[in-house]
């Protein structure tokens, strides 16, 4: 999965990847406990994967935020 693919989805698309690789991590890391995982790199992958859902949210945040301060900014200096 990479970031371009990522912020072509809409939030509620991340959020629900987000949930299904979080409970994907627990079980790995549950199993991973218990007996060895056939490939543990994929729990790294998962690790990552969530952190670029995490990241992608976080530039939708930053950028919508943004938005508004400039504009209020324009605003002000017009009056």
């Amino acid at each position: 999965m990479k970031a371009e693919e990522i912020r072509e989805w809409d939030n509620f698309e991340i959020g629900e990847r987000l949930k299904e690789l979080k409970e994907e991590r627990f079980r790995l890391r549950f199993q991973s406990s218990t007996m060895e995982l056939e490939n543990p790199k994929i729990l790294n992958l998962i690790r990552r994967d969530i952190a670029r859902l995490h990241t992608v949210l976080r530039e939708r945040e930053m950028f919508a935020g943004a938005d508004a301060p400039v504009a209020v900014a324009h605003e002000a200096e017009e009056s």
